[in-house]
């Protein structure tokens, strides 16, 4: 009667915090007190009460959302207060469809208990859709003798067998050294790369942009035939000038999101003395382009 009673208190609440049960500004270790209580409660190895599952479920994915800082902040600002909405079927709950959890009710459990039941054996039931059945444990010689037939029918007949299920990795292996093989190297790097020879400092004409060649370089390239791998040569460096400004304003917008988002003066700091280096040499390459 009990248990009947909280599942229906869990049915009717209206948000996350009324679902376990905490106030809104309740500290990460009050979520996880929480937590603990109530899934112990409701587990269906424990609790087979008709609602327990569906409340198992709705405080799996409660905690879930409010332990997580960003997910707590977004529903916090567009989730709270919601209706759930019932699919019209008995037992059937949709609980905060736009903020859903990323992990499963059992895995959430599994993390806190150590991947098993504390009084007893773990069920663990299906999760691919919203309504999940309860189905009584098999006896335990069954579930043996079941495993074992699994395993000889998944075994390998004979070492014939076992050759035709390796053959896929043989030729991708045999495909990938002939790739190797056939490769030629480029006829330049922007860094030092003394593996395939490139040890010869050299700079574009137009824009000065720094490479390196080997030693049989100038044999193969002269006038129009180099100009036009300098043309190349700028493009590539360009390319990844502006790959490297783009990364290093990311990574400040990041640092800076994350100091507000948790007011933290050290990220902060640490966010606006970050050099822009590959932004600034982008300026001076454009410049050093309009001048030319």
């Amino acid at each position: 009667k009990e248990s009947l009673v909280c599942a229906s208190r869990i049915k009717r609440c209206r948000n996350y915090y009324e679902i376990l049960g905490v106030e809104r500004d309740a500290s990460e270790e009050d979520l996880k007190k929480a937590y603990r209580k109530l899934a112990l409660k409701f587990h269906p190895d424990k609790n087979r009460a008709p609602g327990a599952t569906e409340a198992f479920k709705a405080i799996g994915n409660a905690f879930a959302v409010l332990s997580n800082p960003e997910k707590r902040l977004r529903y916090d600002e567009f989730g709270s207060d919601q209706e759930h909405v019932s699919t019209g079927q008995a037992r059937h709950y949709n609980y905060y469809t736009e903020f859903e959890a990323d992990i499963t009710p059992e895995e959430i459990f599994n993390v806190f208990f150590g991947g098993h039941f504390p009084t007893g054996n773990i069920h663990m039931f299906s999760n691919v859709a919203r309504d999940a059945h309860y189905y009584p444990r098999r006896h335990r010689n069954e579930r043996a003798w079941t495993q074992e037939q699994e395993e000889e029918e998944n075994r390998p007949q004979n070492s014939y067998s076992a050759f035709i299920q390796l053959m896929p990795v043989f030729i991708i292996i045999i495909v990938s050294v002939i790739t190797q093989l056939m490769a030629t190297n480029p006829p330049y790097s922007l860094f030092y790369k003394s593996s395939i020879g490139h040890v010869i400092g050299r700079e574009t004409e137009n824009l000065q942009v720094p490479y390196y060649v080997d030693k049989n370089f100038e044999k193969n390239y002269q006038g129009a035939e180099l100009q036009e791998l300098e043309k190349t040569v700028e493009k590539d460096y360009i390319d990844y000038i502006q790959t490297s400004c783009w990364k290093e304003k990311q990574q400040k917008s990041d640092l800076s999101n994350l100091a507000k988002l948790y007011r933290d003066e050290r990220l902060k700091q640490k966010a606006e003395s970050l050099k822009l280096e590959h932004c600034e040499k982008l300026s001076s390459l454009i410049g050093m382009h309009k001048g030319g």
